[in-house]
């Protein structure tokens, strides 16, 4: 009897470790691969859900629905006609992550210059606010690989040679938040 109680015993031990050896293994698995995964895979895996918070550098708290992601920018939607871009460099919290989702090279090349390209193509009244807070409104006149430039002018007014007050070019480093009117 007092054999067979032995024999049980180190059994439930060595079943103990084996589950602890377990549990181990897949809390360093779920480590590793957490480790892989970047804010962009993060990010697109909240497209079309439910609305996140996110703190941008000058500007505070933004929230609304990931519509689109880049390697480097995130695009919000307030509301339904008022998208934000916002370039990873001005996002200080983001609230409301979940999981995270694998994302192709085609996902990963459409970079910040790219999303300013397409709105500056589009000829789009835009509210740009840097890093520090500043704000001014225009219309994106070029982007460059680091900086685009700005033809600024009233908001409710188009871009017209009349109507600019001037020309500036911001560094994409400075730019917190690009809000298409």
């Amino acid at each position: 009897m007092r054999w067979e109680r032995l024999f049980d015993d180190l059994e439930a031990q060595l079943v103990a470790d084996g589950r602890r050896e377990l549990d181990a293994e897949v809390a360093d698995r779920t480590r590793r691969e957490r480790a892989l995964l970047g804010l962009h895979e993060r990010l697109t895996a909240t497209i079309g859900g439910r609305a996140i918070s996110v703190r941008v550098a000058g500007v505070g708290v933004v929230t609304g629905r990931a519509t689109g992601v880049g390697p480097d920018w995130l695009l919000l939607e307030e509301r339904p006609d008022l998208p934000v871009l916002v370039p990873f460099g001005a996002i200080r919290v983001v609230t409301g992550l979940l999981g995270a989702e694998q994302t192709g090279a085609v996902a990963k090349g459409f970079t910040l210059g790219a999303a300013l390209r397409a709105i500056s193509r589009d000829r789009a009244v835009v509210e740009l606010v840097d890093v520090d807070g500043a704000s001014l409104w225009g219309t994106i006149d070029a982007v460059g690989q680091d900086a685009l430039d700005v033809a600024e002018h009233p908001a409710d007014l188009p871009r017209r040679a009349e109507h600019v007050v001037a020309c500036r070019t911001l560094p994409f480093a400075a730019l917190a938040l690009v809000r298409r009117r």
